[in-house]
C-alpha cells in the first residue's frame, strides 16, 4: 500500500483509505457490527491506517465500531471523525462552542480511545467558516490532550479557501471525482501552498462510477440515491456528485469508451483521483469485504495516460461542467 503526507499532521497515511458511512451495512439497511469488524479488520490487514468515520454514522454505532478494532489492533491506525451534524435544524445558529465540545468528548467515550487524531467540522453552514470562536475551541481541545489535530469537511470550494486561513485546520476533505472537477483548481494551489491535507470523499459519485448502474436501477426508501436526489434532506451534491442521474449515466458511457479494457471504471476513477499529487488520501467506502478488495485493486492499476486524462476533462466540460461547476 503506498502511502503520502497528510499535511501538516505529519501523518504518513496509505493512499487508500476507508470511509465509513456504510460499512455495517449498505445505505439504509440496519447496522451489523459484525460485518463492520470484518471490513475495518481486512482493511488494516490490507495496509489501510487511515479511517474515517463520524459521530452520526449509523447514530454512533460505526465510530464505536472503529474505535474497537482499533483498539484492539497492534498497528498504529489513524481515526478520523466528525461533528456537528447532530445539530438540528443543521443552522449556523446551533453552532456553539459548548456544544461541539460536547460532541468531541462524546466521540471519545463513543470510540474509546485516549485522542482523536483527526477531529474535522462535519460540512456546517458557510456562515461557521467565518466565526473564529468556533475554530479556536479546537486549540483549547489540542491543549487538553484530546485532540491532535482539527479538519475540515466541507461542501464548497470556497468553505475550503476559507477553512484553511485558519493555522490550526491541516486537512479538509472535500468531494473530487471525474464529474467534480473544480476543487483541482484554486484550492489544490491554496492546500498545496498551505501544506493541507486532502481527503477526498465520494470518489465514485455515489457509486454512478462504478458503471455498474443503468435506466433500470432502483434503489431503497432509506438509500440516499433515491430520496436526496434533489437535495431534500441534505445538500444534494453529496448525491451523485449533484450530478443529475440521466446525465451521469450518459456520460459513465462515453468514460467506459476512453477504457474500454477489462478493469472496473471504478478503478480508472479511483486512480484518476490519485493522478494528482495534492490528494493526501481518497476514502472510498465498502458494505461489504469484496468491495473493499475491489478498491484495493487500484494499487496495482497504471496510470493514466495524458491523452485518457484529457478525454475524461473533455467529457467534464461538455456534459458535466454546465450542472455543476458553478454550485460547489
Amino acid at each position: 500500500m503506498q502511502q503520502r503526507r497528510l499535511g501538516k499532521t505529519g501523518f504518513d497515511v496509505s493512499e487508500i483509505a476507508l470511509g465509513t458511512w456504510q460499512v455495517g451495512g449498505r445505505w439504509g439497511d440496519a447496522f451489523s457490527d459484525a460485518n463492520a469488524e470484518t471490513i475495518l479488520n481486512r482493511a488494516i490487514d490490507a495496509g489501510i491506517n487511515f479511517i474515517d468515520t463520524a459521530d452520526v454514522y449509523s447514530a454512533g454505532m460505526s465510530e464505536a465500531a472503529v474505535g474497537r478494532v482499533v483498539r484492539a489492533r497492534r498497528e498504529r491506525v489513524f481515526v478520523a471523525t466528525k461533528c456537528g451534524r447532530q445539530i438540528s435544524p443543521h443552522v449556523n445558529a446551533g453552532y456553539t462552542v459548548e456544544r461541539l465540545r460536547g460532541f468531541v468528548e462524546a466521540s471519545l467515550k463513543n470510540t474509546g480511545l485516549d485522542a482523536l487524531d483527526l477531529i474535522q467540522l462535519h460540512c456546517p453552514p458557510t456562515e461557521v467558516f467565518y466565526r473564529p470562536e468556533i475554530f479556536g475551541l479546537f486549540d483549547d481541545l489540542k491543549r487538553e490532550g484530546k485532540i491532535l489535530n482539527l479538519g475540515v469537511s466541507v461542501e464548497k470550494v470556497e468553505e475550503a479557501l476559507k477553512a484553511i486561513e485558519y493555522p490550526n485546520v491541516t486537512t479538509v476533505q472535500i468531494i473530487f471525482n471525474m464529474f467534480r472537477h473544480r476543487p483541482a483548481g484554486l484550492f489544490f494551489e491554496q492546500a498545496a501552498k498551505r501544506d493541507i491535507g486532502v481527503i477526498v470523499r465520494v470518489p465514485l459519485a455515489s457509486g454512478l462510477l462504478s458503471g455498474k448502474f443503468g435506466r433500470e436501477t432502483t434503489f431503497g426508501a432509506a438509500d440516499h440515491r433515491h430520496f436526496n436526489r434533489d437535495g431534500a434532506a441534505f445538500d444534494k451534491g453529496e448525491t451523485f456528485s449533484g450530478v443529475p442521474y440521466e446525465l451521469g449515466l450518459q456520460a459513465v458511457e462515453e468514460l467506459k469508451r476512453v477504457f474500454p479494457d477489462h478493469t472496473p471504471l471504478a478503478l480508472w476513477a479511483l486512480r484518476w483521483v490519485l493522478m494528482f499529487p495534492q490528494v493526501s488520501t481518497v476514502i472510498p467506502g465498502a458494505s461489504r469485504p469484496d468491495q473493499l478488495d475491489a478498491n484495493l485493486a487500484v494499487e496495482g492499476l497504471r496510470a493514466l495516460t495524458d491523452a485518457e486524462m484529457a478525454a475524461v476533462r473533455d467529457i467534464y466540460e461538455r456534459l458535466i461542467k454546465p450542472s455543476v461547476h458553478h454550485l460547489w
